[in-house]
């Protein structure tokens, strides 16, 4: 019996044209593409596990997945084979071999993001797609004081999306920060894990603050009341990026790493 090998993929993705990730009947997803592939290339089923969901319209710098296979194809010969079968809004950018032990999402230490804002009064038409326009300028400082008020461990149910089931809402954030890059404002976040929805919501709270509707304290407040009703709207999912995941090397990302996400420029991925 051949041995199966554990590979990691490294994906990358423009969520524009896609439901999400997660496989649904009749509707494009990453995962369905993703799987049937694979399955054309390898001529047997597939099914991968990835390092978390992202939602319609959400784009990934750096999405791991893995899966077992018994082929003897080389990892760089699966990598040319994978993308010759993606269009140009999906890329794997590397493959690799690991421990048979290895799961993408249950090993995974922590996840980043960045939502990107363009503040332009007139949005380029090729930025549509890629950030969330507010056409006027944001209190870009009382925002970052607000973010790094969520830094650490907390209970955040108030930023969860209503109707969600898990364990336990509590999470620990290693790192938030908000900055500015000409008309571009940069929300960047990283932790242990997310809840649905978290990262937007966290946004549309923050976008109230920079708008001087609600005082940068405010923050404090939301969290303690555990209570979606006291935080800000759901931002739009199309100026969110998963940018990246490590699996227990400690990395820090790093803002100044991808202020070039809403530009066309993301070299580093």
């Amino acid at each position: 019996m051949p041995t199966l090998k554990n590979l990691k993929i490294t994906l990358a993705y423009d969520g524009s044209g896609f439901h999400g990730w997660q496989f649904q009947p009749g509707k494009r997803t990453v995962q369905e593409t993703v799987e049937a592939a694979l399955e054309s290339i390898l001529q047997h089923g597939i099914r991968v596990a990835a390092s978390g969901r992202t939602d319609a319209g959400v784009h990934a710098l750096g999405q791991v997945i893995n899966f077992f296979t018994p082929s003897s194809i080389p990892e760089q010969g699966l990598l040319k084979a994978m993308n010759s079968k993606f269009s140009s809004d999906l890329a794997a950018l590397e493959i690799k071999e690991v421990d048979p032990a290895f799961h993408a999402r249950y090993m995974a230490k922590s996840k980043a993001y960045v939502y990107v804002i363009e503040t332009a009064a007139i949005l380029s038409p090729f930025l549509s797609r890629y950030t969330l326009h507010i056409p006027y300028e944001l209190d870009t400082e009382a925002m970052n004081l607000s973010a790094k008020m969520i830094e650490g461990e907390h209970d955040f149910r108030s930023f969860m999306a209503a109707g969600s089931t898990v364990k336990t809402t509590k999470r620990r954030i290693l790192a938030a920060e908000v900055t500015t890059k000409g008309s571009q404002v940069f929300f960047f976040i990283q932790g242990s894990g997310f809840l649905r929805h978290m990262v937007r919501n966290i946004v549309g709270t923050l976008l109230l603050i920079g708008q001087g509707k609600i005082v940068p304290d405010e923050i404090d407040r939301i969290i303690a009341r555990r209570d979606r009703a006291f935080a800000g709207p759901t931002a739009p999912p199309q100026g969110l990026y998963l940018v990246g995941v490590d699996y227990g090397k400690g990395r820090r990302y790093s803002l100044s790493e991808v202020t070039a996400v809403g530009t066309g420029q993301c070299n580093n991925y």
